[in-house]
């Protein structure tokens, strides 16, 4: 633990300075711990830490762990690609998921109650997992009218070979186009160990940071 408890500190105070430099207050800002591939035990040292944000990102590791850790007082954050068939498990046992892409995910997670982002993709590959930027409005207007799901905003990965100030100044802009019509949206899913700092300088207001916080895998799979 006193490794993790160094790491996490470290973390904190990087994000607590970057909100500074960017006249923030460092309160508005919610660290996911992302957990995955790491046991349920380190979940609980994180939690006896004062973390109270978690992230996982696959159904077949998330669902027994935080059913393992119930006990927690802890938001469960589904940060992975969630599949149609697969929704309403992973429903059943997070509080937010950050990866809604299309129509028949917001069909399938009906229900709720359950906060969502919406994924923008930023790149021009079809494959990885995100709307186009073109989508997001018929989007968020498929969740604000379905039963159970709260829209929070927008969530995105930057290109492991683009700026990613640059890549969150465009998802600012979606977001502040986005809240015209839905000012529920407010929030900013952006940033991981290598770069919220400039996601913190964009507005994020949720980061996603695992290796910086957990240190390397524990599991693997």
């Amino acid at each position: 633990m006193p490794d993790l408890e160094a790491r996490l500190a470290s973390v904190t105070a990087e994000v607590e300075q970057a909100a500074r430099d960017a006249g923030r207050d460092p309160a508005e800002i919610t660290t996911i711990v992302v957990t995955k591939f790491h046991p349920a035990a380190l979940v609980r040292e994180l939690a006896v830490l004062g973390v109270r944000d978690f992230g996982e990102s696959r159904h077949q590791e998330a669902q027994p762990k935080i059913a393992e850790l119930a006990d927690l007082a802890a938001t469960w954050h589904f940060i992975g690609q969630v599949q149609s068939k697969k929704a309403r498990q992973v429903r059943s046992y997070v509080d937010v998921i950050h990866s809604v892409d299309r129509p028949s995910l917001v069909d399938a997670l009906a229900g709720g109650p359950l906060d969502v982002f919406l994924q923008v993709n930023l790149t021009d590959d079809p494959a990885r997992g995100g709307a186009q930027p073109d989508d997001l409005e018929s989007l968020a207007d498929r969740v604000a009218s379905t039963e159970g799901l709260r829209l929070r905003g927008l969530m995105a990965v930057a290109p492991l070979d683009s700026e990613p100030r640059r890549e969150f100044a465009r998802v600012r802009a979606l977001s502040e186009r986005l809240r015209a019509a839905h000012p529920e949206a407010s929030g900013l899913s952006m940033g991981m160990s290598g770069d919220f700092r400039e996601a913190i300088l964009e507005g994020a207001t949720h980061l996603r940071i695992g290796t910086a916080i957990t240190g390397n895998r524990l599991l693997h799979g």
